[in-house]
């Protein structure tokens, strides 16, 4: 029940706690992998007395899977959710706008955490979280390239990583129009491209 409990919410991409969800998933989901390879190499040395069997064969091509798995947990380690504290003061200003929290998105140069975004109609707002240089231009130019793509053209976007100056942006757009469909897609567009 606790298992279940663990992966239900928090796993949805875009979910607050969704990296630090993930990240025990992926680990889980490696040590199980190779603990169904291990135990098929044994289960046939066991069986045969020797490790050239079928089952040794089995256990190899295991490995593939369980080492994408592990590919997949290193990733996740390297990045943390959005910290509890910037989380309960952000919740305070977001009544009526649509979010996503431990958002990475990968580029060719460099990864790009923002804890947090909120995107109203053709407008996106970010916090990236305990980052020094951020790299907010390359960004810009990232994600915009990647919104042009899929058809939405004039979204700006603005990275802060003060928690207070983007607070004061977020109850300002409280007063933006909301354009529930662009915001879906626009929301839909972000998720898909995020890790």
């Amino acid at each position: 029940m606790q298992l279940k409990r663990l992966f239900t919410t928090d796993s949805v991409k875009g979910t607050r706690n969704y990296l630090n969800t993930q990240k025990k998933y992926e680990i889980i989901r490696t040590v199980l992998y190779f603990a169904i390879s291990i135990s098929l190499f044994v289960a046939g040395y066991i069986q045969t007395g020797r490790r050239a069997n079928l089952l040794s064969i089995v256990a190899v091509l295991g490995c593939l899977p369980a080492s994408k798995s592990a590919v997949g947990a290193i990733m996740f380690l390297r990045f943390r959710s959005c910290g509890s504290e910037a989380a309960e003061e952000i919740e305070r200003h977001v009544q009526g706008l649509s979010c996503l929290y431990d958002m990475v998105f990968t580029s060719y140069k460099k990864n790009y955490v923002v804890s947090h975004m909120t995107v109203c109609g053709n407008t996106v707002c970010g916090f990236a979280e305990g980052t020094g240089a951020f790299g907010e231009n390359d960004f810009y130019r990232h994600i915009g390239d990647i919104l042009k793509a899929d058809g939405h053209k004039n979204v700006t976007v603005k990275i802060f990583t003060d928690l207070k100056k983007y607070t004061e942006r977020l109850e300002q757009m409280k007063g933006l129009e909301q354009k529930e469909g662009l915001t879906r897609s626009v929301i839909a567009t972000l998720k898909s491209v995020a890790l």
